[in-house]
């Protein structure tokens, strides 16, 4: 054929929202990792999801839009070595990378990340669920990966600093004011793109890791101040992880805390081992995760 229907498909495409571009029906249930700051502990958190959800008996695909430095695929190959050099016997997801486009134009890049991300999808259409892990900074690749979420999971580090990608705090006249970050408008965005697209609604978590094991005042402040932009924001609020060597440790191995019961894995288990363990399946009931399959 001829270039006659190529601007009509373009504009059409542009016209709708990835979701709309994916089937409809047996569907997998997508759950999105995302956080425009680095370091929140994103891959580790995708990681822990994807190996309960595996355990659970349930195929799990997974894509890594942060494919540059792919830290998840990283973690995801550091276990598939452990499989090969130490027969651990660990459950695998199906994985793929997925890197923003360098076309020239923002027309060009726009469809190649539209596209790619499709492709990706496509190929882990049939898993039971499919894990997104997002890079730490705001990108076009980023925003679609968000628009597919019907979970999404925000982790942040217990901080002003880190609660700054959720709304700006200031004081005005002794009277607390919250401004919504540029991160948060983009959920909100999303969320009205999958309103007129007539998909389910976002269900968005947002989690408080690396969280310090001493009662300070900082702490009981970011309690307070998250349950005001929890009810504004509208999210769920969950447990997340301490800040713990453990995970760490695990990372070079590809392992998680939920593997630690297989005793060829050879990593003897602790007090804080199954402190960190509770804290991980606690995340996971929160986000409805934990239900056994028939």
């Amino acid at each position: 054929m001829g270039e006659t229907g190529k601007g009509t498909a373009a504009q059409d495409r542009d016209s709708l929202s990835p979701s709309m571009l994916l089937p409809t029906e047996h569907r997998p249930r997508i759950i999105v990792i995302g956080n425009e700051k680095g370091g929140s502990g994103k891959s580790t958190t995708s990681m822990h999801i994807i190996a309960a959800l595996l355990n659970q008996g349930y195929a799990v695909g997974s894509i890594d839009l942060d494919a540059r430095q792919g830290t998840l695929s990283r973690y995801i190959e550091n276990r598939e070595a452990s499989n090969l050099n130490h027969d651990m016997g660990l459950l695998m997801p199906q994985h793929r990378r997925v890197y923003i486009s360098e076309k020239a134009t923002d027309q060009e890049r726009k469809a190649e990340d539209e596209a790619n991300l499709e492709e990706a999808a496509m190929s882990l259409w049939a898993n039971d669920y499919l894990i997104v892990d997002t890079p730490g900074s705001d990108s076009y690749l980023s925003r679609l990966g968000h628009s597919l979420a019907e979970v999404l999971i925000t982790p942040m580090n217990d901080s002003f600093l880190d609660m700054d990608m959720l709304a700006r705090v200031a004081i005005e006249q002794e009277e607390l004011k919250l401004t919504p970050s540029t991160y948060s408008q983009m959920v909100w965005e999303q969320r009205q793109k999958r309103a007129v697209d007539r998909q389910p609604p976002i269900d968005w978590i947002v989690m408080r890791n690396r969280l310090s094991h001493i009662d300070a005042k900082n702490k009981r402040d970011m309690e307070v101040l998250l349950g005001h932009l929890a009810r504004r924001l509208q999210f769920r609020l969950a447990p997340g992880f301490g800040e713990r060597v453990i995970f760490r440790e695990l990372f070079p191995k590809g392992l998680t805390l939920l593997d630690l019961e297989n005793q060829r894995t050879g990593v003897q288990m602790s007090m804080s081992h199954v402190a960190a363990r509770q804290e991980v399946r606690s995340l996971l009931k929160a986000a409805g995760l934990t239900e056994e399959r028939a």
